[in-house]
């Protein structure tokens, strides 16, 4: 019989872990959720099977998208992408965790061009900025009160200065936001100027309060 290197049984080991997150992930997804290509749960199963974890982890993540699904699912997913070795993944399902806690809103936001603002450089779209936000709260002297909310870019790896990108907005105090709906624009900062401006489209708080689509 062959032996086994120490380093051989530590991949070993990793890969069983792996699986096993990815079927403890798929638990969690009731059968009848489907996606636009009618992707369904048992699909995920046939590439478990055949130990295909990156593509099930893909299809996990669509099916996440689908129907909201408990906590414990986004976080299963984010440890098993970071065995993987999957940062963008990774970052993805620690995002959809924070959503899952306080909930997200979705909107359309335009930076404001270089010339017209400090922002120079491109925004990271994976989560790493947290801006501040003028939603219309105010202090007891009358001034502006901005909330922080953390950002994602839909699609794109960056945003850059004038560019314009469907965004996922985490917010920090989620009870601040419960005023926000649809169709209203909200002002971004990361200094007193004003950095963009987005037009929200979808409020999905974590207390289960939901506006619009």
């Amino acid at each position: 019989m062959r032996s086994v290197s120490r380093g051989e049984g530590k991949a070993a080991g990793k890969s069983l872990d792996v699986r096993e997150l990815l079927q403890s992930a798929s638990l969690l997804v009731p059968e009848a959720v489907a996606t636009e290509n009618d992707i369904t749960v048992n699909d995920v199963w046939e590439y478990l099977a055949h130990d295909e974890w990156e593509v099930a982890l893909g299809l996990l993540e669509e099916l996440g998208d689908v129907r909201a699904l408990p906590l414990a699912f986004w976080e299963t997913l984010a440890e098993a992408a970071e065995q993987l070795w999957l940062p963008r993944s990774t970052a993805w399902c620690h995002w959809r965790c924070a959503e899952a806690r306080n909930g997200v809103v979705r909107a359309d936001l335009e930076l404001r061009p270089a010339s017209e603002a400090r922002r120079t450089t491109p925004i990271d779209g994976a989560g790493v900025l947290r801006p501040m936000w003028d939603i219309g709260n105010r202090m007891p002297t009358g001034e502006s009160a901005w909330n922080i909310a953390g950002l994602w870019v839909e699609g794109e790896p960056f945003l850059v200065p004038g560019g314009r990108a469907t965004v996922r907005l985490v917010p920090f105090s989620p009870a601040q936001w419960e005023h926000v709906t649809p169709g209203m624009r909200i002002a971004m900062h990361e200094d007193r100027t004003v950095a963009g401006v987005a037009v929200v489209r979808e409020v999905r708080l974590s207390a289960d309060r939901t506006s619009g689509g």
